[in-house]
């Protein structure tokens, strides 16, 4: 089993879900994020004013998933989340030593 976290620009979530439940994909948690990459933030315009914002708000995507889908839906979130331009965002993977459905007590992958 496998856990994907992906970053992704606010705007792109439902784009993402949609794509991701199209494989199969049925559980998701989303999380409220900022932070930064290369881009180190930007500059904005208010009331007349420049100002620096250094954190930029993102969307942050964790799923778990059994090993054989983890390249499908890889691939599906970097279609669904490309925009072409900086800051799209990152997916990381990591394994996932186990899963546990409380109310059920399954674990594994019939955890997921």
């Amino acid at each position: 089993m496998k856990i994907v976290n992906a970053i992704i620009k606010p705007f792109k979530l439902d784009d993402v879900r949609e794509a991701i439940s199209e494989i199969g994909v049925e559980g998701i948690t989303v999380s409220e994020v900022k932070g930064f990459g290369r881009q180190k933030g930007h500059t904005e315009l208010y009331r007349g004013a420049e100002y620096q914002v250094d954190f930029l708000p993102k969307v942050k995507l964790e799923i778990a998933v059994n090993d054989d889908i983890v390249d499908r839906l890889v691939e599906t979130i970097t279609k669904a989340a490309y925009t072409g331009k900086i800051g799209d965002g990152k997916i990381f993977v990591y394994n996932l030593e186990q899963a546990i459905r409380i109310r059920t007590s399954e674990s594994g992958s019939e955890a997921l």
